[in-house]
Parts: structure tokens; C-alpha cells; sequence
């Protein structure tokens, strides 16, 4: 949610920014708020101006008494009394448009970084830096399903007798490597600085709007039945969460942490759930960065937890490239965002298997989280990134590991989790 005052002070600056997202069906919002906040402001300050003369004369009330002035005295409360009336239907008033003003805003994206380029989506997002030279053995890489399957790894047919489709049961050297590369994650992110924490895995309606828009809510969140509550489609929403309603004081900026969770996701859209392999499903794991800190600090750390990412993952001898988000890709309240895609041996290209965004003090207005400064309260920025979410990780990871002989390496990095294991072997 942007600040009500870039709207009152160059609402054709917020309306250029909607065009620059392809969201025209938005445009109207613009003036309807800007219209709304001139009638509250409008109603305010008629209320203000009714209670300081409500103030004046019921202090005159008391003085004509004591003169003995009854009659006049009871003529001036009948005034009171009028002004008392009007002033609750005005604060009624304000109330409402508040509301209104509040529910409109919340539709309204956030003001997007002026670096960020302009495209519908995906398609025009731009490549900005690769890592790691990408490798295609001479040798054919098999569909990562059947990695797993040569592994004694992959249940999905169970899985679909007990949950349906989008769900799995990972097993034996598959599963402890999955678990391997969440566990050295969440080390690699404790070795940068960051505070490690496990948080709720479902959160309540408030957090959930105060974090991402409504549009994202109703494709990604299921609701628990008959309870204000969503599971986590990423443990972001909880660890911003966790300082809703909350005053920070400046010296405790900035506060980094790293979070692990399960994360469920509806996955609604055209690209639907992949029936045999374990790219796109309805529960997987993650381990999260996310930071509180000041405005101005809000780009270093940017740039810091793209990279973390990046080098996670060159440790683990992957080949990355990040990816500029355009402006028709980024979710509404982002304004910058970078994706961190891995190289597939097999198909020869780029997938994603991370994001890390700023998304300016948007959350933080929603959520109402502040920090204390010398001169008053102030919305902290709000940054989050992915470190590992697999099994996306995990099929980088099998793609770029695998030998001719079916055999998987372990890099140095993952072997003390593998119980000192250099290699898995086909069963």
C-alpha cells in the first residue's frame, strides 16, 4: 500500500505506474481515492471545528451558571447538544471513507523502481548476469522423475492414492538429500548473520492481506475450514508477520532472519500441476531470507541476498543466471524483483528456483510495522528472498550432479549431511 500523499501530491505519477503494470482496469481507483481523501479531510476538519466550538461553549455553560445566568446557560446547551449531534454524524462519515479509501488503496500497486523494465510479463523479463559455465555431458541427462526412480526416491503414485495429485513421497538416499540441502541451507544463511527461526505454518487473515495483494491471496492460500486461518505459502508471510502492529527502535535496524517451513500453494493457473515430475506442487519446502531495515539501506540489502543466493548455489557446482523481473511480472506491492534461475542440463535452458524482492514500506504500512526515530515513527522497508525451495532445488541439484552410470555426486559443501557420503549409486 503506497503513502496517501503521493496520490494527493502526483496522482498522474501513480497512474503512469499502473500503465507501466498493464493494470488500465485500475486507473479509476487514482481519482476515486483522490476525491474520497478531499471529502475526509473535508469532514475532519468541519469536526474538528465543531469540537473546539463545543469546547468553547461548554466552558461558557459553567462561567453563566456561576453568574447565575440559567436561562442563557440552558440556550447554549441546547447548542452543545446540536454540535454533539453533528459531530458524530461527521466522525461516522470519516469512518466510512476511511474504509473506503483503505479498500481502494489496497488495490493499488506499489510505485515500481525506475530501473525496472517495462514488459506485460514473464516473457520480457531481462537476463542480467549468469554464473558458472552451464554444461551439457556427452551422455543423456534423464527426466528427474526418473532420477529419482533409479534411486528408489520417488512415490507419486502413492502419493495420489492418499492426497491426490500434486503431492509425493520422497525416500531413502532422495529424501535425505532433499533434507541434506534444507539443512545446509539454513547453515549457510546462520554462517551470513542471519537469525534462524521456525515459524507458525498458518496465519490469520489480516496477515495474509498485510503481506500480498488480494489477487495473489485467492491463486496461492488455502483456508482452513470454519477458522481465520491460511496455511503459509511461504514462511515469509509469517516472519513479516511476526512484527505486525509493532514499534522498532532504529537501532535494532536492521534485523535479518532466515526461516525454514513447508509451503502450500493452490497453484491455480493456465500452467496447472505437473502429473509426474515434482517441478510445480501443492506442498514443498523452502528455506526464506527476509530483513527489516531502514529506507535507505533498503538496496544494499538487495543486492546482498540475491547474491547469497546465487553463491548457495555455485557451491553446490549448479550454474545460475538472475533474471530482471519487468513491470508486468512483479506482484503489486514489489518494487524491485530479481528471479535466480538454475541451469537444466537436460532441456538446455534456464528454470527458476528462487526470488528476491523490496518491496518498500508497502507490508509495513498494511501491518502497521514502524520504527522509532529522533524525529518520530517512521514505516520500515521490507525485503524477502528465497535461499533453497525444493524440490526445485533438489531437481537442479540431481540434473547437474548426474553420471553416465546413474550415479549422483555430492559435493563437498552437502557431504557433512550426507554422512560424509561422496556419491549415491543407483539401486
Amino acid at each position: 500500500m503506497i503513502d496517501i500523499k503521493i496520490i494527493r501530491e502526483n496522482k498522474e505519477m501513480v497512474k503512469e505506474n499502473i500503465k507501466k503494470k498493464f493494470q488500465d482496469q485500475k486507473l479509476p481507483l487514482v481519482d476515486e481515492v483522490y476525491n474520497l481523501d478531499i471529502a475526509k479531510r473535508d469532514a475532519k476538519q468541519k469536526g474538528d471545528e465543531l469540537r473546539a466550538l463545543k469546547n468553547e461553549k461548554s466552558a461558557l455553560i459553567g462561567k453563566l451558571m456561576r453568574e447565575g445566568k440559567k436561562d442563557e446557560a440552558e440556550k447554549i446547551k441546547k447548542e452543545v447538544s446540536g454540535y454533539s449531534q453533528e459531530i458524530e454524524i461527521l466522525q461516522a462519515k470519516e469512518e466510512e471513507l476511511t474504509k473506503k479509501i483503505k479498500e481502494a488503496m489496497m488495490v493499488i500497486p506499489n510505485v515500481i523502481a525506475p530501473d525496472v523494465p517495462i514488459g506485460e510479463d514473464d516473457t520480457k523479463n531481462v537476463e542480467n548476469e549468469r554464473f558458472g559455465e552451464p554444461f551439457v555431458p556427452d551422455y543423456e541427462i534423464p527426466y528427474h522423475a526418473d532420477i529419482c526412480n533409479k534411486l528408489n526416491g520417488l512415490d507419486k503414485e502413492s502419493a495420489g492414492r492418499t492426497s491426490g495429485n500434486g503431492f509425493y513421497y520422497l525416500m531413502g538416499d532422495v529424501a535425505r538429500l532433499h533434507s541434506a540441502m534444507l539443512s545446509y541451507a539454513r547453515d549457510f544463511m546462520i554462517d551470513k548473520g542471519f537469525t534462524y527461526a521456525i515459524p507458525p505454518f498458518m496465519i490469520r487473515s489480516d496477515v495474509v492481506t498485510g503481506v500480498m495483494s488480494f489477487e495473489e491471496m485467492d491463486a496461492m492460500m488455502y483456508k482452513i475450514e470454519g477458522e481465520d486461518l491460511y496455511l503459509i505459502g511461504t514462511s515469509e508471510h509469517s516472519m513479516i508477520g511476526k512484527f505486525q502492529g509493532q514499534i522498532i527502535k532504529e537501532e535494532e535496524l536492521p534485523i535479518a532472519m532466515t526461516s525454514y517451513s513447508p509451503c502450500f500453494r493452490k497453484e491455480v493457473g493456465a500452467h496447472g500441476i505437473e502429473e509426474r515430475g515434482l517441478y510445480r506442487v501443492h506442498q514443498f519446502e523452502k528455506q526464506e531470507m527476509i530483513v527489516l531495515c531502514k529506507k535507505e539501506e533498503g538496496m544494499d540489502w538487495y543486492n546482498k541476498m540475491w547474491q547469497y543466493t546465487v553463491e548457495f548455489f555455485r557451491s553446490l557446482d549448479i550454474p545460475v543466471r538472475t533474471l530482471e523481473c519487468c513491470s508486468g511480472d512483479l506482484a503489486d506491492l514489489k518494487v524491485k524483483s530479481c528471479d535466480v534461475e538454475a541451469f537444466s542440463p537436460r532441456q538446455k535452458k534456464y528454470f527458476e528456483v528462487g526470488s528476491c524482492s523490496i518491496l518498500g514500506d508497502a507490508q509495513a504500512r498494511r501491518l502497521g510495522i514502524r520504527m522509532k526515530t529522533s524525529h518520530g515513527n517512521e514505516y520500515v522497508t521490507t525485503l524477502n528472498n528465497t535461499v533453497l525451495a525444493t524440490p526445485r532445488g533438489l531437481i537442479a541439484f540431481l540434473e547437474n550432479n548426474y553420471n553416465a552410470d546413474g550415479s549422483i555426486n555430492i559435493p563437498e559443501a552437502l557431504r557433512p549431511y550426507m554422512g560424509g557420503k561422496d556419491k549415491i549409486m543407483p539401486k
